[in-house]
């Protein structure tokens, strides 16, 4: 029965109430009727974030959870069509995504607006409890056989890309080891392959009407929400699926609540795997502990507290001795799950081979002497109190920080809302103070250094790679041959009729009934800008904020930028050029920028310590970073975060690491180490190859970004270790000329975000920075990204090369050609509808490539800063024939034989509203794109709202005219460069069928794009990678997706610019 408007939705409000250390409140609401429940996190911004949660639990690897997500998105009740979703989406300023992790299923949907959210939320409901779960949806999208007898499906060429990578392998081990049969942690909740080629539909049809009752679901809003307006909504949504939904009366076991519970662990296991690798010099130590109760606030926090204690920075005791002392491994990581018991893991990366098992040993020899001895309770304090520091931070940082949180107290919490009631307040955290040395070493015994651990040893094997290929082989053979021509023709069949029954055009009338929706409740963050010293020439400003700076009398003339917001913290930037250091020393900054807060620093003529040293900048400090940007990766930043009395106490830390860090040997020599020690790892991944490679290829020398690429490192650190050992001189010479090229007062601009009201001395502050400089020293220009460009890259065009890399099964391309090189270029908005027009989820280019199984995704690229547009096509099992596809849409387009759809270019320019609201969906990214806007590419405060205005204005023939004369021209030969990254089983195939297109593609091993900047090798000694064997065959890639599988959407193979 609809309900009437006397009665009001039937929602009870269970509670609400504010968190005393961040601008967000909570309320909290159950249905009468369903018991489906909402939590809202109220917060300003222009976006709002919905998470659509359900707990999901199986007990086997058939992969029911994440082909159920997947298939959510092929239709429902009333919207019968694949791809209606997301195409009423993309027209009201939204994106939906989803993922499945072990204990959980999430739904998302951003907005920039509530007007948008509120006319998807329900629509979007409906697909998650009444999706269509079609015979033709499961063939696509999860398994199938296609009539060459090979297997596919976007599921299973997903886990076909992770299963046997090293961090899917050893997680999956150790959950076996410390899970027994029947606890759902213990299995694959995306599939394995072997599971997935005999899932059926009805399998997954009976795991969504066991798991999907509205009961068993919880919205979590975040933003500005119209409670009234989200009420009334749900209350309707619920009047249509009421007949259609298990009796909501029916019994129900909860998930993981009421399920049989995990044992704890009766002994210590250490077990050994092996993962397919070519390069064997380094593996990966996992190792777990159950922990505490996850609802048991206060142990869950001493759990955090204690972990950062150990492991949260180079001067822990973890860290430290594993890996800056003893250089045992490249990095101790930990993180925790939230389980009933809760999950402490350990990671050690970047372990020599040889000394894998003798590492895990020391780290426990490590971990009890710890324990056993009394704790250093200031430094514990001071993890505490900066722990409490930085989730106040986080909270105005992040605009969905409150998001897995609220998740898991929907998963595992108490019903009446207590658990989540103690994200109220952070009382706990100064409870905790009152523990005592015996309390948290006996804290540390129980579940850590006495506690019975699992232990899996990752080694890494060349052999693997090539059985595991071989194997492959046989079986598709074996199945070739089992089906024959006449079942290798039905399977082809069958798929090309679901592949048509997936297809159907969705009626235009169906979209007339969804308006796009006004601007007007998209709130963007204002912040008001102020300029001190040389800033002034950018303009005078008159404002309220300015007026305080011009009050405050100071002749400094460092550039200065202020960002008025209405923060409880101050973010404090210094950005430099890095043109002036040399082109012979650039690789170095990576090394400097590594070792920048790892070193000794003089204060007051004394010498202090690192460890010494880091304590204290913790101490004063929320944050700390040494990093590329903002905007433009030709440039550094120096950035802290702190609390506004420590404001000056941050621009003394910035003179001090600027000026007085100590080049020391001894921890030069241990960040070299690490760097060192990551390179294998990094060399696995088929996407960042193909940047790295790419990179090389269209910057020159002169460029830094290229010069910190992992090309130029995996030749040029090693060198530079053997340098240090026998000339350390040279090695802190060199350094210090790096030093002296940066850090002058000509090449300083700073920006300064913070409620400006409640800040002492903001200008007069920075004489802590420029006592003793030459502030009459010219400004230096910032740098360019087109001044930086390798001849190739200025005129794209006929460059084309396959990378083989021994550790994937995949293959990823990024073609370059000649873009638009103007922000204010006439064409640029046409160019921006035509881009977003294509990418569109379940637009041309995801029908034509993804929609055929011919890649995870796909994405156009620009930049205006280069000159250059791209095509990037990310996880292909052919990348030609994605290439193929992709062609001869962008060519339909362009010639007129497609038309263009009048619904879908509204639902491109939202789009483009969308991404805007994306860069600043808090104060301080608000802040921070002010800033870019500024400052680094000139453009002024008004330019988005500019582009805006001009979008709206884009007519067909312009778009058409972009595609003929800057999309058409990245698929053309003659006008494109490529770059491919591929399993070495590809290679020749791929080869032959870009040349018949027209290229000449040359394959190269990684090793031939190395550039070691003129720091010569030693005579007679060959230290370039013995790893790039052209003619070995490899598979599996490493994409670190061993819990989560974010399967809607693609991501994206950008640069950094």
């Amino acid at each position: 029965m609809a309900v009437t408007k006397e009665e009001g939705p039937r929602f009870k409000t269970i509670q609400k109430f504010k968190a005393d250390y961040a601008p967000a409140t909570f309320s909290q609401y159950e249905s009468t009727r369903t018991g489906m429940r909402v939590v809202v996190v109220d917060q300003k911004g222009p976006k709002l974030y919905g998470y659509f949660a359900l707990a999901t639990e199986i007990h086997d690897d058939s992969g029911a959870p994440h082909t159920l997500e997947h298939l959510c998105f092929m239709g429902s009740k009333s919207y019968k069509y694949k791809g209606v979703l997301d195409k009423l989406a993309t027209r009201a300023y939204s994106t939906t995504n989803a993922w499945t992790a072990t204990d959980h299923t999430a739904y998302t949907l951003e907005t920039a607006g509530w007007d948008g959210f509120a006319q998807i939320l329900p629509v979007y409901l409906e697909h998650v409890i009444l999706p269509t779960l079609t015979d033709s949806g499961c063939i696509t999208e999860v398994h199938h056989i296609d009539g060459t007898g090979h297997d596919a499906g976007v599921v299973y060429s997903e886990m076909q890309a992770v299963q046997n990578t090293q961090s899917e392998l050893m997680d999956l081990r150790a959950r076996r080891l410390m899970y027994p049969e029947g606890i759902g942690f213990r299995y694959e909740t995306g599939g394995m392959m072997e599971a997935l080629r005999s899932l059926t539909a009805d399998r997954i049809r009976q795991f969504h009407r066991d798991m999907y009752q509205p009961k068993n679901l919880c919205l979590v809003l975040i933003g500005a929400v119209d409670h009234q307006n989200m009420l009334e909504i749900l209350d309707r949504f619920e009047d249509t699926i009421i007949d259609d939904i298990p009796p909501p009366d029916a019994p129900f076991q909860r998930p993981w609540t009421e399920s049989k519970q995990a044992p704890p662990l009766e002994r210590t296991v250490v077990d050994k795997i092996t993962f397919p690798e070519e390069d064997e010099s380094a593996g990966e130590i996992s190792i777990g502990f159950l922990g505490p109760d996850c609802t048991d606030h206060k142990l869950t926090t001493a759990l955090d507290v204690l972990l950062s204690y150990l492991a949260g920075s180079a001067v822990t005791v973890l860290e430290n001795t594993l890996v800056e002392k003893e250089q045992l491994c490249s990095m101790v990581w930990y993180q925790s799950d939230v389980r009933p018991s809760m999950v402490i893991w350990f990671i050690l990366t970047g372990v020599e081979t040889g000394k894998l098992e003798a590492v895990e040993r020391r780290f426990f020899e490590v971990l009890r002497e710890t324990a056993s001895k009394p704790l250093d309770m200031d430094y514990l304090s001071e993890c505490r109190k900066r722990f409490s520091r930085q989730i106040k931070y986080n909270t105005e940082g992040s605009a969905n920080f409150f998001a897995d949180t609220v998740i898991q107290d929907h998963l595992f919490g108490k019903r009446d809302g207590s658990d989540l009631r103690t994200l109220e307040s952070l009382k706990v955290i100064d409870d905790l103070g009152e523990w005592d040395d015996e309390q948290w070493r006996s804290f540390m015994r129980q579940w850590l250094s006495d506690a019975h651990h699992i232990s899996v040893i990752g080694v890494p094997s060349a052999e693997m790679s090539k059985k595991l290929n071989s194997e492959e082989k046989a079986r598709v053979i074996a199945q070739k041959e089992r089906l024959g021509e006449d079942g290798l023709r039905k399977m082809q069949e069958r798929l090309d009729a679901a592949k048509a029954d997936n297809d159907r055009e969705i009626p235009k009338s169906l979209f007339q009934q969804f308006k796009v929706p006004g601007t007007e409740s998209i709130h963007f963050i204002p912040t008001t800008t102020a300029r001190s010293g040389l800033a002034r020439n950018m303009g005078r400003l008159d404002n309220d904020i300015q007026r305080i700076v011009d009050k405050e009398a100071s002749d400094s003339p460092l550039f200065i930028h202020f960002e008025h917001i209405p923060s409880n913290f101050v973010a404090v930037t210094l950005v430099m050029s890095t043109s002036p250091v040399p082109v012979h020393l650039k690789p170095l900054l990576s090394l400097y920028i590594m070792n920048f807060f790892a070193t000794p620093v003089l204060k007051d003529g004394k010498r202090i310590e690192f460890e010494d040293a880091t304590v204290e900048l913790e101490g004063d400090t929320v944050g700390y970073t040494f990093e590329p940007g903002p905007g433009n990766s030709e440039l550094l930043q120096v950035r802290f975060q702190v609390e506004p009395e420590k404001y000056e106490t941050a621009i003394k830390w910035i003179k001090t690491y600027l000026f007085d860090s100590v080049f020391d040997e001894t921890r030069l020599k241990a960040s070299l180490a690490k760097m060192l020690a990551d390179i294998p790892e990094e060399k696995r991944s088929g996407s960042q190859m193909l940047r790295a490679v790419d990179s090389m290829i269209h910057f020159s020398q002169l460029s830094s970004s290229r010069a910190r690429n992992i090309l130029s490192k995996a030749l040029y650190l090693k060198r530079l270790s053997r340098l240090l050992e026998e000339e350390p001189k040279r090695v802190l010479s060199d350094l210090e000329t790096v030093r002296k090229s940066l850090c002058h007062f000509s090449n300083f601009r700073v920006l300064v975000v913070s409620n400006i009201e409640r800040l002492a001395n903001p200008v007069s502050a920075w004489q802590a920075l420029t006592t003793g400089l030459n502030t009459s020293e010219p400004l230096r220009p910032l740098d360019k990204v087109k001044d930086v460009i390798s001849d190739k890259g200025r005129s794209p065009g006929g460059n084309s090369y396959i990378v083989p890399i021994q550790a994937i099964d995949s293959s990823y391309a990024l073609l370059t050609s000649k873009g638009l090189d103007s922000y204010w270029h006439p064409k640029l908005p046409a160019l921006m509808v035509a881009t977003s027009y294509l990418d569109a989820v379940e637009g041309p280019m995801w029908a034509a490539v993804r929609g055929n199984g011919l890649a995870y995704g796909t994405s156009f690229l620009r930049s205006v800063e280069a000159g250059w547009f791209s095509f990037s096509i990310y996880r292909s099992p052919d990348a030609f024939k994605a290439f193929q596809a992709a062609r001869e849409q962008v060519e339909g387009f362009a010639n007129g034989t497609q038309e263009f759809d009048e619904l879908a270019l509204e639902g491109a320019i939202s789009s483009i509203v969308m991404s805007f609201a994306d860069t600043q969906p808090t104060m301080g990214s608000a802040a921070a794109c002010s800033f870019v806007d500024q400052v680094v590419t000139a453009l002024g405060k008004g330019y988005k709202d500019d582009m805006l205005k001009r979008v709206r204005t884009v007519k067909v023939e312009e778009i058409k005219e972009v595609m003929r004369e800057v999309v058409l021209p990245v698929f053309k030969p003659e006008t494109t460069d490529f770059v491919l990254t591929c399993a070495p089983i590809m290679q020749e195939s791929l080869v032959t069928n870009f040349e018949q297109a027209g290229f000449k593609p040359k394959v190269e091993p990684l090793a031939s794009f190395y550039d070691d900047y003129g720091l010569a090798g030693k005579e007679g000694e060959d230290d370039m990678d013995e790893d790039e064997d052209e003619d070995e065959e490899g598979e599996f890639e490493d994409e670190n997706e061993a819990d989560k599988h974010a399967a809607h959407l693609p991501d994206e193979v950008a640069r950094e610019y």
